[in-house]
């Protein structure tokens, strides 16, 4: 069964969803929004803390979906 746990070193609403292959364990970054579930990453994690690029990148891609939202 999967496995999510919060992510708020990425922002609010934000969790890491855990998902366990042969081989590899996935993670897939997403944030629960009022009308959307906005997926910002997904990739295999070797090590027990999350890669701060990934993080940063989950970062700049809310906050470019963030102010997409705002301008529609």
């Amino acid at each position: 069964m999967p496995h999510s746990r919060p992510m708020p070193s990425i922002g609010a609403g934000c969790h890491e969803l855990r998902i366990i292959d042969t081989g590899l364990t996935w993670r897939i970054i997403y944030r629960l929004d009022r009308d959307a579930v906005v997926i910002a990453e997904i990739f295999a994690k070797k090590t027990v803390a999350t890669p701060r690029h990934i993080i940063a990148i989950c970062r700049k891609r809310l906050q470019e979906y963030d102010d997409a939202s705002r301008k529609a």
